[in-house]
């Protein structure tokens, strides 16, 4: 080989032993990429064909390296004792086994006879270890621990107490100085493969890249495991944000429409008691419902049952008009959006306006967004109460803040009001559609 022309002895042991931990950190990065492989790594309690299917992801690559050591030479690609102890130290010692024999048939037909039980072996001795330690040390295992091994071995002297990183720093050095013994004993004929170190030195690192093959995975999916774990909670605080966003936004209007009833009690009680009885119909639909999110056909609904209600209260003065565009009546928006931005309009626009009011609802599709407006041709808002209204009002900052949650910060309420004419509200949101449907 050219190799040895320019390479030592002990240069060439090094370069593979770097290789090595290469080929096994790319291997357990390409492995976390695919979902059913981190499933398997997320949940501790797996079913056999989750457990299958993790033997059968690291056990195959694992026999191509090892039939690229047998057929090109490449020693560095041979991972036989580190991804069987692995597989057993993750899945268990039914898996370790498995991949063991899967990585260890290659080799029989080598004439490497202790390989296979030497495999099988190491996937048990993972698998072991697994059911003895906790579960949690195993995915805290680094080897750094060589560093405080002479303070912990002390520790664990003292106080009788098993240090499990100390002992899953030793189990693969063990594995690894079983494999030196049983390969130096049956070196001649050869009967197992093993990288043979031509010093004292020489064997640290050896049995060192044996430590780090087998920590390096268990350090890269653990991080792939923590990352799941925020993403979950912050799936969690998003829908606890918006579960606390819709709790507000319900009292609200519910204590705005007791006072327009409240006012009318004394003076128009049987309109009082028509408003009562389409309120409870409200408060009914609300209280079946339980998503966070609606079509918007359902949010106009909701929104016909609130204006009945101030029908009553302004009587044939106030109109309604709806421009409803073509595709939208089947998109996805927050539930409870729409109310608030016609009570706004009642409330600013038209409520102290002399004579007749319209308040026009507008839907339309555009770049893949719904958009949504309410006009109202009301009295108008200076730019300091459009400031007011948007940040100091109940309504309307819930509203805008339940868009800055679940869409992010580019998506907001916008007003625009011009004094004596009217005033405009408008929402544009991500177009979803019904079969798309999320909720919190």
């Amino acid at each position: 080989m050219q190799g040895e022309k320019f390479l030592t002895a002990e240069q060439l042991l090094l370069t593979t032993l770097v290789v090595k931990l290469a080929v096994m950190a790319a291997l357990a990065t390409m492995l976390v990429r695919y979902r059913r492989f981190r499933h398997i790594l997320i949940f501790e309690r797996r079913a056999w064909p989750d457990r299958l299917a993790f033997a059968l992801s690291l056990g195959i690559p694992l026999a191509a390296g090892v039939a690229a050591r047998l057929l090109l030479q490449y020693d560095a690609a041979d991972l036989t004792l580190e991804g069987s102890f692995l597989a057993g130290l993750i899945a268990g010692p039914y898996a370790g086994a498995t991949v063991g024999a899967i990585v260890g048939v290659g080799p029989l037909g080598n004439r490497e006879f202790i390989a296979l039980p030497f495999a099988v072996g190491c996937g048990f001795a993972g698998g072991g270890l697994r059911e003895l330690c906790p579960k949690e040390a195993i995915w805290h295992f680094s080897p750094f621990v060589f560093t405080s091994l002479p303070r912990r071995a002390w520790q664990m002297l003292r106080s009788f107490q098993m240090d499990w990183q100390v002992v899953l720093l030793l189990a693969p050095i063990a594995l690894e100085l079983l494999r030196q013994g049983l390969g130096a004993r049956w070196s001649d004929p050869h009967r197992l493969f093993y990288l043979r170190p031509s010093s004292p030195w020489m064997m640290i690192v050896v049995l060192l890249a044996t430590v780090l093959a087998v920590a390096t995975p268990i350090k890269i999916w653990n991080n792939a495991r923590i990352e799941h774990r925020l993403q979950e909670q912050e799936k969690l605080l998003l829908a606890a944000r918006i579960e606390a966003l819709a709790n507000q936004i319900n009292p609200h209007f519910l204590f705005n429409t007791l006072a327009s009833i409240s006012s009318l009690v004394r003076t128009q009680p049987e309109t009082a008691r028509m408003l009562i009885i389409k309120l409870s119909g409200m408060l009914r639909r609300l209280m079946r419902s339980t998503d966070h999110f609606v079509t918007l056909r359902e949010e106009l609904e909701s929104i016909d049952e609130y204006l009945d209600i101030e029908v009553v209260r302004f009587g044939p003065q106030l109109k309604v008009d709806k421009q409803i565009g073509a595709g939208t009546l089947d998109v996805i928006v927050p539930s409870m959006i729409l109310q608030p931005l016609v009570e706004n309009s009642i409330k600013h626009g038209l409520e102290r306006k002399v004579g007749e009011g319209r308040i026009t609802i507008k839907t339309a599709l555009r770049d893949g967004h719904a958009i949504i407006e309410v006009h109202d041709d009301g009295l108008g808002m200076t730019e300091e109460r459009l400031e007011q209204a948007l940040g100091g009002g109940i309504g309307l900052s819930n509203v805008n803040e339940r868009l800055r949650t679940i869409y992010g910060a580019g998506c907001q309420l916008k007003l625009q009001s011009v004094p004596g004419v009217g005033t405009c509200a408008s929402v544009e949101i991500p177009e979803l559609t019904v079969p798309e449907r999320v909720t919190a």
